[in-house]
Order: structure tokens, then sequence, then C-alpha cells
């Protein structure tokens, strides 16, 4: 709305912006009610991760999806990173938002023997469904998630992922298969890190 006002050289503000949003109706696409998409209201899980130093490997780890553009259209990308080296320990791609794409991502990573103490997550529906919170309950992992309008919560895995989002639209999903595995091939060790 502010780009097409000033595109069209019309004075503007924040309130006359939030009178014209207002008098034509245009909403967000989510809703402020919080549930899983079910009608049911969500369990909140803590904040156990704060924007502190974490200190140990498989201390926490963080998990959160993003899309990734192609030429036409675009896949939806989960990635579990381990906070203390910022490595991503596995990723998965898929055409749909549901629930197993992620639950394939945390049993790549499980089962290789790992184990948190703690997974952050945000309040999406695939991360508070019954079977995700269901195995990581199952394996003793202690389940934090994003306070209600805290962005800097998630801060450490989108910025990873704003990496991976950004730079280029793949020509299709196996492109963006094989772009992102020499990526995260390459982010893991030899990305610097300032902390």
């Amino acid at each position: 709305m502010l780009d097409n006002l000033t595109r069209d050289r019309i004075p503007n503000s924040r309130d006359r912006v939030r009178n014209l949003v207002q008098l034509l109706g245009i909403t967000g696409y989510l809703s402020a009610a919080t549930h899983d998409g079910s009608g049911r209201s969500i369990d909140r899980s803590p904040l156990l991760v704060h924007l502190r130093p974490v200190t140990a490997v498989d201390q926490a780890w963080a998990t959160n999806i993003t899309y990734i553009q192609l030429q036409k259209g675009f896949p939806y990308l989960v990635a579990i990173v381990d906070l203390f080296p910022k490595n991503a320990l596995s990723w998965k791609l898929s055409n749909t938002l549901d629930t197993e794409f992620c639950l394939d991502a945390l049993e790549m990573t499980l089962g290789g023997g790992r184990r948190p103490e703690i997974l952050h997550s945000d309040h999406g529906c695939q991360f508070t469904s019954a079977d995700f919170v269901g195995r990581l309950q199952g394996d003793g992992i202690k389940i934090s998630s994003s306070g209600r309008k805290r962005c800097f919560d998630n801060i450490l895995l989108e910025n990873a992922q704003i990496r991976v989002g950004v730079p280029a639209r793949f020509s299709d999903g196996w492109d963006a298969e094989i772009s992102l595995t020499c990526f995260l091939w390459r982010y893991n060790p030899l990305r610097p890190y300032s902390s």
C-alpha cells in the first residue's frame, strides 16, 4: 500500500495507510486466533532457549520452515540446526506443508544417535502436531517455542534460512535439491562464525 501511494505521488503516512487498509477491508492471511488448523487451541510450550550463549553440542537444536523460490512455484524447506556450532544437521524439501516432511528431517537427525536437550521451534502446526510432539516427548527432549509476537526468539535459525532462500531462483525442484546440498555441505564446515 505504501509503495503504491509513493509511486503515484500521493501523500501518505502510517495513519493514512492504516485507514485505507481498514477502509478497503484488507486483512492478513493468518487469523489472530491460535490454533493448529483443526479448530482446537494448541498448548504453548515455554521459551527455553533465550538469546544467551549455548555452550555445548546437542544442548539446543532449532527448526523452522521457509520456502525456496523456483522459476515456477516453490517448495518448502525444513532444517534442523544445532545452535552451538550452528551446523545444519538435516533438512528436507516438500511441495506441501504437512507434518510428514518435518518428521522425516527429525528422524534423519535422531537416526544418527544424537539427541538434543531442547528442540526450539515456532508455533507452526507441523511442530505442534501430536505426531511431532509425541516423537520428541518419547525421547525425553524438552520442547521450546517462540513467544507470541517475539520474532527474535528464532533468529539464529532464521539467519541461516534467509541465506538459503534469498540468493537465487532455482529452475526446478531437482536444481534446488542439488544446490541446497552443495550449499549446506559448504555451510557447515567452512562458514566462519562470530559467536
